[in-house]
C-alpha cells in the first residue's frame, strides 16, 4: 500500500461520472491511509437547505463547487498534509489545482473513474441510495446529460473501470500513488 499519509503531500482527485466508483474508491483510500476525503455532494447537500443553491446559473454553480473543494484542499496543503477529493472536475480546474499543489510542494494525482459496461453503469446509478442529507439522488438521465456536457479528460491520470473488481482498482491506485 502507498504511504500517502506520511510521504510528500498529494492531492488525490477522484473524478468521473456518477455511478463509476468515485465515492467507493476515495472512501476506501481514506480509510486505509487516514487522509481525509472531501466529497462535493456532501458539501453542496449541506448548503441546499439554506437556499444557497437556488437560481444559480451553471457557471456560478460550478465556481461554487470548485471553490469549496479547492478551499479544503488548500487547508490540508497548508498543514503539510494530503487531501482526497470526490468530485467532478474539468481539465482547467485540474490544471489550476496542480499549480496550487506544486506551490505547496505537493503533487496532483487524478484518478478518473469509468464504467465501460453501460448496462452495469445504469444499474449502479438506478440501484443506489446514497442518503446524503439535503442532496438529491442521481438518475440515469442526469448521468447522460453529464456525459454529453463533459469533455473527455486527457491530462495524465489513472483510469479505473467499475467493471473490474474493487481490489483490482485499489491495487492500481496504490501503485499509481507510489510512483
Amino acid at each position: 500500500m502507498s504511504d500517502v499519509n506520511h510521504s510528500d503531500p498529494q492531492v488525490i482527485v477522484f473524478t468521473g461520472l456518477p455511478g463509476t466508483g468515485k465515492s467507493t474508491l476515495s472512501e476506501r483510500l481514506s480509510r486505509a491511509t487516514g487522509v481525509p476525503v472531501f466529497a462535493a455532494d456532501w458539501l453542496l447537500g449541506s448548503l441546499k437547505p439554506h437556499g444557497v443553491l437556488y437560481d444559480l446559473d451553471q457557471e456560478t454553480y460550478l465556481a461554487l463547487h470548485d471553490g469549496l473543494m479547492e478551499t479544503l484542499v488548500v487547508r490540508q496543503l497548508r498543514l503539510g498534509q494530503s487531501a482526497i477529493t470526490d468530485c467532478v472536475l474539468d481539465e482547467g480546474t485540474s490544471q489550476r489545482w496542480a499549480g496550487i499543489a506544486a506551490g505547496y510542494g505537493a503533487r496532483l494525482r487524478v484518478v478518473e473513474c469509468t464504467c465501460s459496461d453501460v448496462e452495469l453503469h445504469r444499474s449502479r446509478v438506478e440501484g443506489r441510495v446514497r442518503g446524503i442529507p439535503g442532496w438529491h439522488e442521481i438518475d440515469w438521465a442526469h448521468v447522460e446529460r453529464m456525459r454529453a456536457e463533459l469533455p473527455p479528460f486527457t491530462l495524465e491520470r489513472l483510469v479505473t473501470d467499475a467493471v473490474d473488481p474493487l481490489e483490482t482498482n485499489m491495487d492500481k491506485i496504490y501503485d499509481y500513488l507510489s510512483r
